[in-house]
């Protein structure tokens, strides 16, 4: 497994890659991809860390693990390829951005506009076998990933994190809420959404005028 990521974030993250339970995982992703068609392709398994340097980042959000049919998973959480065709999540996501940031619905769901202006979308897994959801949970990638939350937490301020659902929740333990912002709602699954729990949550809103305040430049949604 090629881990090919910004050198903003291989400072930090270079001895978990010589860990033995990161040397397992590498080993366990190369054989599924050798034997089975997995998600993201190969080249974007660690996409969210190329399009979105440490040293940018302004917002976190937190997925589970990659989208598992073709064309889907571009290595960025809730993100498609452009051309394809929304899934649910991130048809409630667009609507709420719709409503709440009064930005129209986007054709393209390539998310990478978001990860170019400091959005870092990270799954707590970075690969899937091909139509079996969950797949690769449980192999590592969790270990590595909560490093990952835990480096942005200790080494940046004022990052805004968006913690949707009750999987993501759970990451809220290894942010430093006394010097980060976290905001919290359910997930924009329609089985969430459509029980009152993602529409209205103003997290898009939320998050510019916090960057604002801050100094920064919010986020064009």
């Amino acid at each position: 497994m090629n881990v090919d990521i910004h050198d903003s974030w291989k400072t930090h993250l270079n001895e978990e890659f010589d860990k033995p339970y990161f040397e397992a995982l590498a080993e366990f992703v190369k054989s599924e991809y050798k034997q089975h068609q997995c998600f993201p392709p190969g080249q974007l398994i660690f996409n969210a860390f190329e399009a979105c340097p440490l040293d940018d980042l302004k917002v976190v959000i937190i997925g589970q693990d990659p989208y598992h049919n073709y064309n889907q998973a571009n290595g960025l959480c809730f993100s498609v390829n452009d051309n394809v065709a929304h899934p649910p999540s991130l048809i409630n996501i667009f609507k709420e951005i719709e409503s709440d940031a009064g930005k129209p619905y986007p054709s393209s769901g390539n998310l990478e506009r978001w990860a170019t202006q400091g959005v870092f979308l990270l799954n707590a897994t970075l690969t899937v076998r091909a139509h079996e959801a969950g797949s690769h949970q449980g192999k590592g990638w969790e270990i590595f990933t909560d490093a990952v939350i835990k480096t942005i937490s200790d080494k940046k301020e004022n990052v805004v994190f968006l913690l949707w659902g009750g999987f993501a929740k759970k990451k809220a333990k290894l942010i430093d809420g006394s010097k980060h912002h976290i905001l919290q709602s359910g997930h924009p699954s329609p089985l969430s959404a459509n029980r009152g729990y993602w529409f209205g949550n103003g997290h898009f809103s939320q998050t510019n005028k916090l960057l604002e305040a801050n100094g920064l430049k919010g986020i064009d949604w």
